[in-house]
C-alpha cells in the first residue's frame, strides 16, 4: 500500500473507533455541600432527547426495555409549619418525576437533578412531606406562567429556608411546560414557590432555575384559572407524589 493510502486508511480507522462524546459535571450534593463528578452526555444537560445515530440501511429497531417508575414513600403524614433546611433525599445520578394532582387534572413532570440538584432535592423533600397539598396556584397569567407553592397564598411565603439559583446554558424556558423556581430579587431567595410556563418565556432563561418539564398533562396546566383580575378563585394542588426510575433504594 502506498504511504498516502496507508495514512488515509489509518485515519478512517481511528475515526470509526472514536468514542461517543461525553463530558462531566460537578454536582453539589444537596444538604451535605459535597461535590460529585457525574459522567454525562450533552443530552442529559438539557431536556432535548439525543438525535438517533445514523444507520447504513433501514433496520427493525429492537424493542426498548420498559421503564419502571417506583413511587417513593412519604416522609411524614402532614407537613411542618416550616423547615430549617431540606433533608438530603435524592441521588443526582438518578431520574425523578413528580405527579401533581390539581383541581384541573393530573400533571406529570420530569425533574432534572443533573441541571438543578438543589431545586430538585428541595421540591422532592417538600412533596414527600405533603407540603404542597392544598396550596393554590395563586398567580396564573395567560401566555406567561402558572405559579404556586406558597403556603400563604400571597406570593410572599416559603418553607423556612432559601437556596441559590442554578442555571445552565442547556436548560431554558423555551417552550410551554417548563418548571422553574420562583424567587424575589435576590438569586439566593429560592424556596418552595415554583412556576410552570404557559408559553415560551426565554427572557427568564439564565435568571431563574429550570428544574423540570411537563411530559403529560399540559392541558390541565393551561386550564388553570387565570388570576390577573384578583377576583377569581385559584385552583388548588391536591397532592404531589414523587417517582424514581427503577427500584427505590
Amino acid at each position: 500500500m502506498r504511504p498516502l493510502a496507508l495514512l488515509v486508511a489509518l485515519s478512517l480507522g481511528l475515526a470509526a473507533c472514536a468514542p461517543a462524546q461525553t463530558t462531566s459535571k460537578q454536582v453539589v450534593i444537596p444538604a451535605t455541600g459535597a461535590e460529585k463528578t457525574l459522567p454525562v452526555t450533552p443530552a442529559q444537560l438539557s431536556f432535548t432527547p439525543p438525535a438517533p445515530a445514523p444507520v447504513a440501511a433501514p433496520v427493525t429497531p429492537a424493542a426498548a426495555p420498559a421503564q419502571t417508575w417506583t413511587a417513593l414513600p412519604y416522609l411524614a403524614d402532614k407537613p411542618a409549619a416550616s423547615y430549617p433546611k431540606p433533608g438530603n433525599v435524592i441521588d443526582p445520578a438518578r431520574r425523578y418525576r413528580a405527579v401533581m394532582t390539581t383541581s384541573k387534572g393530573a400533571v406529570t413532570i420530569e425533574l432534572n437533578a443533573v441541571v438543578a440538584p438543589l431545586a430538585v432535592n428541595s421540591f422532592v423533600f417538600l412533596a414527600l412531606n405533603h407540603f404542597y397539598d392544598g396550596l393554590t396556584f395563586h398567580r396564573v397569567i395567560a401566555g406567561f406562567v402558572a405559579q404556586g407553592g406558597d403556603p400563604t397564598g400571597t406570593g410572599a411565603g416559603g418553607p423556612g429556608y432559601q437556596f441559590t439559583t442554578e442555571t445552565s446554558p442547556f436548560a431554558k424556558f423555551d417552550s410551554a411546560g417548563m418548571l422553574g423556581m420562583a424567587r424575589s430579587a435576590s438569586r439566593d431567595s429560592n424556596g418552595s414557590q415554583f412556576f410552570i410556563t404557559l408559553a415560551p418565556v426565554d427572557s427568564l432563561s439564565g435568571n431563574y432555575t429550570v428544574f423540570g418539564k411537563v411530559v403529560s398533562g399540559q392541558d390541565a396546566v393551561n386550564a388553570l384559572t387565570k388570576t390577573e383580575n384578583g377576583s377569581a378563585k385559584p385552583d388548588t394542588i391536591q397532592s404531589v407524589s414523587i417517582q424514581v426510575l427503577g427500584a427505590a433504594k
